[in-house]
């Protein structure tokens, strides 16, 4: 699941399973290594596959940005590409000549990610209830610095769509009501520690 700006830079996402994750690199052939030296060279190879799974998903964002800029895909009707083998539905984004803000100013798009064999009609459902949600929470502003001065919901409204990979809820108002009310909460417990803290004289 994808939060991308109009210039297809992330806002927020998350990647479930081995989705997008490189292989790990090989392990030393002959396992006669010393315990530190194995240490150092588990700590780098750690090191270089996060570095390398965060370049792959670069990669495939921008891959993903060339097939997708430019299309503005409605609410209610997701549009579906195909990218290195994996299909993308996504709904938003803006049309080059709806665009006077430029620089991602205008819609972002929310995109849902699944393997080929995927159903397109699922994904879209997934992705059209997520915008629907967003757009509520958003007051129906969809724009990056929106976006951005709100990032707390949209990760929470990332949670409540999907946990691990799983979807828990796809109803855009449900959504929206589920991350208001949770947000309530923490905001509730937040205050309750603080003045927990303080009053302790």
């Amino acid at each position: 699941i994808l939060v991308l700006d109009g210039d297809g830079n992330r806002l927020a996402g998350k990647y479930y399973g081995d989705f997008m994750k490189a292989a790990s690199p090989s392990s030393p052939e002959n396992g006669a290594s010393s315990g530190a030296a194995a240490a150092d060279s588990s700590s780098a190879d750690n090191a270089t596959a996060a570095q390398s799974v965060e370049q792959l998903r670069a990669s495939f964002e921008r891959q993903l940005q060339s097939k997708i800029g430019g299309i503005a895909a409605r609410p209610d009707a997701a549009e579906v590409v195909t990218v290195l083998g994996k299909t993308a539905v996504f709904c938003g984004g803006s049309a080059p000549n709806q665009g006077g803000g430029g620089g991602g100013a205008g819609d972002v798009r929310i995109v849902h990610i699944g393997p080929s064999g995927e159903s397109e009609l699922v994904l879209a459902h997934l992705v059209e209830g997520m915008y629907d949600a967003l757009g509520q929470l958003m007051g129906g502003a969809t724009d990056r610095n929106m976006i951005l001065d709100n990032l707390e919901l949209v990760f929470l409204l990332i949670d409540e769509h999907c946990d691990g990979g799983v979807i828990l809820e796809t109803d855009g108002h449900k959504l929206s009501s589920s991350v208001l009310l949770r947000d309530e909460q923490e905001s509730r417990m937040g205050e309750m520690g603080m003045e927990g803290q303080g009053g302790g004289g």
